[in-house]
């Protein structure tokens, strides 16, 4: 099993630029600058950046993703609901991979995978101009059987497994549930022959949970990044996470 990747998510850092700058994007003190900040994780040994351009553009708009497929030496992994308009933006910038995700507009972060098997009619299409024009697509997924299923089925060649559950587990018994809950998914995506990554809730104390998942080939993780680096600076906070994730067994 090889070592552990890691795509740091740099939508949080466009949040603190929004939170200041969305009326006046034009302004000459805009920061921080997300395309910036992306630079400095891959020379801290980032394998990938993530960014998810929401319908809304309530953190990543348009400029970011046309200057991150610039400037992005290693990957560029877009996550984005399956609507018209963000999947003509893919097609235009051809990102390295997609994620697929569930949006909705009222909650703050994605919480939950996204249900393949409600939504796999208007799916399957999105999946297929994806391939054509050579992207690959992850699909962000609750770790369950018929999620895993689905998504072989509809061609995926990448089941990035929501690991917020797990992350926010209270109890012990609740921990152990979550934990084999992904264990399971891992092993029967890993059969299905998909590359297995994990996201949404990892950050520096719960990743030795993520450890005990098998198969695992990438973790995205942006907010736990994002804030330590308030502390550390982003370049120790990116070699911090790496080191944590170093010595994964599989």
């Amino acid at each position: 099993m090889g070592a552990l990747h890691l795509g740091v998510n740099i939508d949080h850092v466009a949040t603190l630029r929004q939170a200041r700058y969305a009326t006046t994007p034009e302004s000459k003190n805009v920061e921080p600058d997300p395309v910036a900040i992306a630079s400095i994780c891959e020379r801290a040994g980032a394998h990938g950046i993530t960014a998810h351009l929401r319908a809304d553009r309530r953190h990543i708009g348009d400029r970011d993703i046309d200057r991150l497929r610039a400037s992005v030496m290693t990957k560029l992994n877009l996550e984005m609901g399956n609507t018209a308009e963000i999947v003509d933006i893919a097609l235009r910038v051809v990102p390295d991979e997609v994620c697929m995700v569930p949006e909705k507009r009222e909650e703050i972060t994605t919480e939950g995978g996204l249900d393949l098997v409600a939504h796999r009619r208007e799916l399957g299409p999105t999946i297929k101009r994806l391939h054509a024009a050579g992207i690959r697509v992850s699909m962000f997924i609750d770790p369950a059987r018929e999620q895993v299923e689905a998504a072989s089925d509809l061609g995926a060649d990448i089941v990035e497994l929501h690991t917020g559950k797990l992350a926010n587990a209270f109890t012990e018994k609740f921990e152990k549930q979550e934990l084999d809950r992904l264990r399971e998914a891992a092993v029967r995506a890993s059969n299905f022959n998909l590359q297995v990554n994990a996201g949404h809730g990892i950050n520096y104390r719960n990743i030795a949970h993520i450890h005990k998942i098998p198969h695992l080939t990438e973790l995205n993780i942006g907010h736990s990044i994002v804030s330590r680096s308030v502390f550390v600076g982003f370049e120790t906070a990116v070699r911090e996470m790496l080191g944590a994730m170093e010595n994964y067994g599989g």
